[in-house]
């Protein structure tokens, strides 16, 4: 997992071929008042949601993973908490990981939470189980999808 703010992505760019024309394209767009949906950027290999919900409880909050595909969680809005926890200390699986969905759910706490502000971003990893959207009112953020 990583976390910062739009302002120092350069810092992450070199990390994955497509992490720089992602945060790019971010930079150079005016997301927070574009039309909600899915905006391809380079097919499969990289598009954003762009969304926007109600805050949830963290008790009511699954933790998630993937294994084709790198989160990048960006905020445009409101206040965001997300929780993380290692893959390998998994164990209660909610529901098996389904390869279309590229997901699978755990019934479990969360070890640490990041709280998110407009601007900042976290990277999540298919070792990061994480548990987006906690938090209480309006959240509009973009949810990258980078293929590894």
């Amino acid at each position: 997992m990583i976390v910062s703010n739009l302002q120092n992505s350069q810092r992450v760019e070199s990390l994955h071929p497509l992490f720089k024309p992602l945060f790019d394209y971010v930079k150079s767009h005016d997301l927070l008042h574009a039309e909600l949906g899915r905006v391809v950027i380079d097919g499969d290999n990289l598009y954003v949601n762009n969304t926007e919900t109600e805050g949830v409880d963290a008790a009511c909050q699954l933790l998630e993973v993937h294994r084709k595909y790198i989160d990048v969680h960006i905020l445009l809005e409101g206040k965001e908490r997300i929780g993380w926890k290692a893959l390998e200390d998994a164990g209660n699986e909610a529901k098996a990981y389904d390869a279309s969905a590229d997901c699978a759910f755990y019934a479990e706490e969360a070890e640490l939470y990041v709280d998110l502000k407009p601007g900042q971003f976290m990277v999540a990893y298919p070792e990061d189980m994480h548990a987006p959207l906690i938090g209480q009112g309006r959240i509009r953020k973009l949810i990258a999808k980078v293929k590894l």
